[in-house]
């Protein structure tokens, strides 16, 4: 079989979709990574995969410059000829989907990972995109030859009575997975006189990075034994994105410490003793289950996507979305109790084991690939 994965950066598919084309690949089958031009796309050359850059501009509302990408795709797809294509994120799930059906391409698998900006945000410029996003939905995707993979029970629900998507197409899977052979505690390591907090995501204001420094301020004041940490980069892709100079004066005001671009999160997270998330809305946030896996303390907001994995006083602490008191109430209390810190931090790991290890996620998704192509899967 040739399967398409098309994702709206080449860092997706390398930090959520690597070991999905890996573990095609080792099976024999023939893989294709789409996206628009990036650093990463010479990694994935690296492990022996393919992967070609698309002229995309994520953030591109031009009807012509789109129309150019349609047509584009659609004579990629006619020229290769695959089995499947795999669109990650809502742009490159409804692109590719459509692109797909006019290609007469056999199977056709969209993955919504959350419902991004254009449904979160209150933006007059994401209020002006819904209308037509739901409209391109219904032939994106239709027919019997098309699933729709979403990542916890809210977005299932929304999808399922929305009438734009056949309930019946609808497949949940929980995330990309993680990786818990790399991504494990240190079972050597002795918590240090500060209680180690870390916010992991990507610099956008609906990661709750408003809130994080609201904390911090709180938290200063109180003059409770933590130090934050910020790790990600800006995302100048996306509308949502935090100005650097905002980030750099919470550095400048004392509030935490930004770290950047992180490579080597297992060895970060072995020195974090709670992951904080304070997100207005997620599919299924990796840097949590990241987080679960090395045995941290979680403390995410009560919104879809965190509460699959943060269950309140079993595994993790939940705190109301866009509020800066009640996040740091919880941390506060996390740093005042390292019983309760070990407590949750053993039962996320094991939630994460148990549910959200990326062989898992690969199973399952190749599950749906085989409900659609069959004996091609081999």
């Amino acid at each position: 079989m040739k399967a398409v994965l098309f994702a709206n950066t080449d860092w997706y598919l390398w930090n959520f979709r690597r070991s999905l084309a890996l573990a095609l690949h080792q099976a024999g089958h023939e893989v294709l990574l789409l996206s628009p031009d990036g650093p990463y796309g010479e990694r994935l050359r690296g492990l022996g995969l393919r992967w070609q850059a698309l002229p995309m501009d994520r953030r591109s509302l031009h009807p012509l410059r789109e129309a150019r990408l349609l047509l584009h795709l659609w004579r990629l797809l006619r020229r290769e000829r695959p089995q499947l294509v795999h669109g990650f994120t809502i742009k490159c799930a409804v692109y590719g989907s459509l692109a797909a059906r006019l290609a007469r391409v056999p199977a056709r698998v969209n993955a919504v990972a959350g419902m991004g900006y254009v449904f979160t945000s209150q933006d007059l410029r994401a209020r002006l995109l819904r209308p037509l996003l739901r409209r391109l939905f219904r032939p994106a995707f239709a027919g019997g030859n098309a699933r729709l993979i979403l990542q916890n029970p809210d977005d299932v629900a929304l999808f399922a009575g929305s009438g734009l998507v056949d309930p019946a197409a609808i497949r949940l899977i929980p995330g990309s997975g993680v990786d818990c052979a790399r991504f494990a505690p240190d079972p050597a390591r002795t918590p240090g006189p500060r209680v180690r907090v870390l916010l992991p995501a990507r610099l956008l204001w609906d990661k709750g990075l408003a809130e994080y420094a609201a904390a911090a301020r709180l938290l200063r004041a109180q003059g409770a034994p933590v130090e934050l940490l910020l790790a990600g980069e800006p995302d100048p892709g996306n509308p949502a994105a935090v100005p650097e100079a905002t980030v750099r004066g919470w550095v400048q005001e004392g509030l935490l410490q930004w770290l950047g671009h992180v490579q080597d999160m297992p060895a970060l997270l072995r020195t974090i003793d709670v992951v904080a998330l304070p997100s207005y809305r997620e599919g299924l946030p990796k840097g949590l289950i990241e987080a679960a896996a090395c045995g941290c303390a979680l403390v995410a907001s009560d919104v879809p996507g965190c509460r699959e994995v943060v269950e309140h006083g079993v595994d993790g602490l939940r705190v109301p979305v866009r509020d800066a008191p009640a996040l740091a109430q919880a941390i506060a209390r996390l740093a005042a109790d390292p019983a309760l810190r070990a407590r949750l931090g053993a039962a996320a790991r094991a939630k994460a084991e148990a549910r959200f290890d990326e062989r898992i996620v690969v199973r399952d998704t190749l599950a749906v690939y085989r409900e659609l192509c069959g004996e091609a899967m081999g």
